[in-house]
């Protein structure tokens, strides 16, 4: 998928549009996405949390707009970060799985086929960061910096142990499995670099000193952090924060939000520093719901990472764009993680070519009231691994569990926690709503990608719950 920067939008090929005309290189909007993992969609204080306070993540909410009813694109961590770099659902290219820890595998990554907001962002300008997570690829095909980013700072795999005297294998390379993944050294750019402090005060660091750096220059920054994703591992001084909570996975799990907290804090603090907070476009969101592994919360939803319940992948969603975006607002029609790229696309005038279109629909028009119907007719869930799909459109949805046989219908704006199977009362609508996915799944491919093999985790592994 080829993007280019244009005055003209020509309907034929544009996914998106916008009213205005080229905003001049000067004046593009700083971009951030900021995406925890793993963390629950009840545990941001804009979603009602009261046991974890995270006064910084909803300085954005309260600064911008919260989505209710935000989506991503998978309920585990690989194919649900392909979907929102691509703006395209991952199952159109067969992206379905965690990925297999493969750096030989030419083959165990995002296609190539396919364009990063990165990579699209470049005729415009922009210089971008990843910090934190890539998992989308350990070979050097994968390697973000040749997928459109100009810096890396963070680890290829799908995790890692968050103090550095656990980091004690040098090359990524070297690490023959995925818990061996998780003891590497953190990469910048392509160099394996020694840490010396708590990783999520690492990334937040290095997020920091990207934005002093390009202060001049339109940026963008993926900070992808790896908590609160397991291992379970706080420091002292965050986890004393916490003695009201006596669940001992769950006072970790805390302490790990509040140092995300801390460090997204250091960042806004440093754009009104340096005073371009006004012209900075932010995202926050979770890669998917809450784990099991984690001690998170996505309560009221029902479910929890890797099914296809809306604790799965029904996300905390908060966006800020001073003077674009309106201040203190709830937005409660469905949205997606693949809005991000749609709505930054269509911020820089950038079109796609129509034969890779965007998933994704640009955002902004909706808050604002522009446009009165829903952002996505559907939302659609497939994990064809496992047989579980769901498709939401308006207020239903259609939710097929592994090992059940037949589809259950919800009315999820009434019964959010999904709890009363309306099916059998309304079997008409179940038909129509089937035959809207069915339509949907004749679009995509079958797998592509090898996934994770979980048997690697079997065996036993260091302590994953540790306090230093």
């Amino acid at each position: 998928m080829k993007f280019s920067l244009t005055r003209a939008l020509p309907l034929a090929f544009a996914v998106f549009a916008v009213p205005t005309d080229l905003i001049a290189l000067e004046a593009r909007p700083n971009l951030i996405v900021i995406m925890t993992d793993d963390q629950g969609y009840a545990d941001v204080g804009f979603n009602g949390s009261k046991e974890i306070p995270t006064p910084n993540i909803d300085r954005i909410a309260a600064g911008g707009v919260v989505f209710t009813d935000a989506y991503v694109t998978y309920t585990v961590c690989s194919p649900s970060r392909a979907g929102f770099v691509t703006g395209r659902y991952p199952q159109r290219f067969g992206y379905e799985r965690n990925v297999a820890w493969a750096p030989n595998d030419p083959s165990a990554g995002l296609s190539v086929e396919e364009t990063t907001l990165a990579a699209a962002l470049r005729p415009a300008g922009y210089k971008s960061a990843i910090i934190g997570k890539w998992h989308l690829g350990s070979h050097e095909n994968f390697h973000p910096l040749n997928r459109g980013f100009d810096e890396f700072f963070g680890h290829l795999g799908g995790g890692l142990r968050n103090f550095p005297e656990d980091l004690d294998i040098r090359d990524y390379r070297d690490a023959r499995n995925e818990p061996e993944s998780y003891r590497t050294w953190v990469v910048r750019n392509r160099e394996p670099v020694q840490t010396t402090g708590y990783l999520t005060d690492e990334f937040s660091r290095e997020a920091v000193d990207f934005v002093r750096r390009q202060r001049e220059n339109p940026f963008f920054l993926f900070l992808a952090y790896n908590a609160p994703h397991s291992p379970l591992q706080a420091t002292k001084a965050d986890y004393v924060n916490f003695d009201h909570i006596k669940d001992e996975k769950r006072r970790l799990y805390a302490a790990m939000v509040s140092a995300v907290d801390r460090g997204v804090g250091q960042i806004l603090d440093t754009l009104d520093e340096l005073k371009i907070a006004e012209n900075t476009l932010i995202f926050f969101l979770s890669d998917n719901g809450g784990s099991n592994d984690n001690a998170s919360s996505n309560h009221p939803l029902r479910g929890v990472k890797s099914n296809p319940w809306e604790g799965g992948f029904r996300v905390p969603f908060a966006a800020r764009w001073p003077g674009i975006l309106p201040t203190g607002v709830t937005y409660t029609q469905p949205v997606s993680s693949l809005d991000i790229f749609a709505t930054i696309a269509a911020a820089n005038n950038l079109i796609a070519d129509s034969d890779r279109p965007l998933d994704g629909v640009n955002l902004v028009p909706y808050v604002l009231g522009q446009k009165s119907e829903p952002p996505h007719p559907h939302i659609y869930l497939r994990m064809v691994d496992s047989g579980d799909y769901a498709m939401r459109r308006g207020e239903h949805k259609i939710v097929k569990p592994r090992k059940v046989e037949s589809p259950r219908l919800f009315n999820v704006r009434s019964d959010i926690s999904e709890s009363e199977d309306i099916s059998q009362a309304n079997p008409g609508l179940v038909s129509e709503l089937l035959a809207d996915y069915e339509a949907w799944n004749a679009q995509l491919i079958e797998p592509v990608i090898p996934g994770l093999d979980m048997r690697e985790w079997k065996k036993p592994q260091p302590p994953y719950e540790t306090l230093r």
